[in-house]
C-alpha cells in the first residue's frame, strides 16, 4: 500500500502560490532597488550641479551660465522630489508583496500540516493492519500445532 493524499493538487496549487508570491517579492525588491539607484543618481548628478554653481559664482562666469545652472539644479530637485514618492511607493509595494507572500506561505504549511497528519494517520493503520495478519498468523499456528498434538 502506498500513501496517496487525497488533497495533494491542492498542496501543489498552494505550493505554486507561494512560489508566485516569492517571485513578485523579488519582481517588487527589484523595482525598489531600481529607483534607490536612480534617486542616488539624481543626488549626484545634484550634488555635482552645486558644486559647479559654486565654481561659477567664484568665477567670472556670465549671471545667465549661472542662471542655466540654478534652473537645472530646481529642476533636480523636483525629479528628486518626484523620485522620492516613487522610491516611497516602491517600498510599500514590497511591503505588501512580503504580506502576500506570507500568507501565501502560512495557508501553504496548513496544507502540509494536514497531509502530514494524513501520512502518520496511514502509517499507524498501515502498521496496526500489518500486525493484526501477524497476529492472525501466529494464532493459525499456534492452532494448527495444537491440533497435531
Amino acid at each position: 500500500m502506498r500513501f496517496q493524499y487525497a488533497f495533494q493538487k491542492i498542496v501543489d496549487l498552494k505550493s505554486n502560490e507561494r512560489t508566485q508570491a516569492e517571485w513578485m517579492l523579488s519582481s517588487a525588491i527589484g523595482k525598489l532597488q531600481a529607483e534607490e539607484k536612480s534617486l542616488g543618481e539624481l543626488l549626484d548628478i545634484r550634488e555635482s550641479m552645486v558644486k559647479q554653481l559654486q565654481e561659477a559664482a567664484g568665477q567670472c562666469v556670465p549671471v545667465s551660465m549661472i542662471q542655466e545652472i540654478q534652473a537645472y539644479v530646481e529642476y533636480l530637485d523636483q525629479c528628486i522630489r518626484m523620485k522620492h514618492v516613487d522610491v516611497n511607493r516602491a517600498n510599500m509595494k514590497v511591503q505588501m508583496q512580503q504580506k502576500h507572500l506570507s500568507t501565501k506561505m502560512l495557508d501553504e504549511n496548513v496544507w502540509l500540516k494536514a497531509r502530514d497528519k494524513a501520512k502518520t494517520a496511514f502509517q499507524q493503520q498501515a502498521l496496526l493492519h500489518e500486525q493484526n495478519e501477524l497476529d492472525e498468523m501466529a494464532t493459525v499456528r499456534f492452532a494448527m500445532g495444537a491440533r497435531a498434538r
